[in-house]
C-alpha cells in the first residue's frame, strides 16, 4: 500500500468519523446517561461493527482489483461524487446532531454493558454512511496485486481507530457540546465548515491514481 494513499484515507476517515451521525449521537447519549467510561463500550461495539461491514465490502474486492483503469476511474468518480454529496447535504442542513441528546439519553440509562456494546454494533451495521464508505471508497485506496487481507486489516483498523478516537472526543465533551450547539448560528457554522471539508476531500480523490504495487 502506498503511504500517500494511506494518508489521504486517514483524512477521509477522520472527517467522516468526526462528522456528527448515528454513531456520534449514540456516544453522546450514552455519555450523558451512563457516564464517559461506560459510553465507550458502545463505541467499541461500533468499531467491531465497522469490521463486519468492511468484511462484507471486501468480499467482492478481488473482482474490483482485477478491473481495468477505466473501471477504476468510474469508481473514483463515484466515490468523489459521494463525498461531495455528503458535503452539500451537510452544508445545507439546519439541524444539530446534538439537539436530541437528552431524549436519546433517557432510553439508555438502564442498559447493561453488553447491551451498550450491542447497540454500538447495530448502529455500525445499519448506518448507510459506513456501508457506503466501505463499498464506494474503500477500493480506491487498495494497491493492485498487493495482499488484499493485509490491506483490509490496515485500512479497517485505521478507520475503526479514527471512529473510537472521535467518539472519545465527543464523549468527554458531550455535556459541553450539548450546550454550545444550542445556537442556530453555531449549528450553521459547524455544518458549513464540515460540509466544505467533505467537498474538498471529494475533489482530492480525483487525484488518486491506479498504482500497482
Amino acid at each position: 500500500m502506498h503511504f500517500s494513499n494511506w494518508l489521504v484515507f486517514c483524512g477521509v476517515a477522520l472527517l467522516i468519523t468526526f462528522t456528527p451521525g448515528p454513531g456520534v449521537l449514540l456516544a453522546i447519549s450514552n455519555s450523558v446517561a451512563v457516564g464517559p467510561r461506560r459510553a465507550m463500550l458502545g463505541s467499541l461495539g461500533n468499531a467491531v461493527g465497522l469490521f463486519m461491514v468492511s468484511a462484507i465490502a471486501m468480499a467482492g474486492m478481488g473482482v474490483i482489483l482485477a478491473t481495468s483503469a477505466t473501471a477504476f476511474t468510474v469508481l473514483k468518480l463515484g466515490g468523489a461524487a459521494y463525498l461531495i454529496y455528503l458535503g452539500i447535504k451537510q452544508w445545507r442542513s439546519k439541524a444539530s446532531a446534538f439537539s436530541d441528546t437528552s431524549a436519546s439519553a433517557s432510553s439508555v440509562g438502564s442498559n447493561t454493558d453488553w447491551r451498550l456494546f450491542g447497540h454500538g454494533v447495530t448502529v455500525a451495521l445499519t448506518n448507510p454512511k459506513g456501508i457506503l464508505f466501505f463499498s464506494a471508497l474503500f477500493p480506491q485506496f487498495l494497491t493492485q496485486d498487493a495482499p488484499v487481507l493485509a490491506q483490509f486489516f490496515v485500512l479497517t483498523s485505521t478507520f475503526a481507530a479514527c471512529a473510537v478516537f472521535s467518539h472519545a472526543f465527543y464523549v468527554l465533551l458531550g455535556r459541553v457540546l450539548k450546550n454550545q450547539f444550542g445556537s442556530a448560528q453555531r449549528v450553521r457554522l459547524f455544518n458549513r465548515v464540515s460540509g466544505g471539508l467533505f467537498v474538498v476531500l471529494g475533489l482530492s480523490l480525483l487525484r488518486l491514481r491506479h498504482k500497482a504495487a
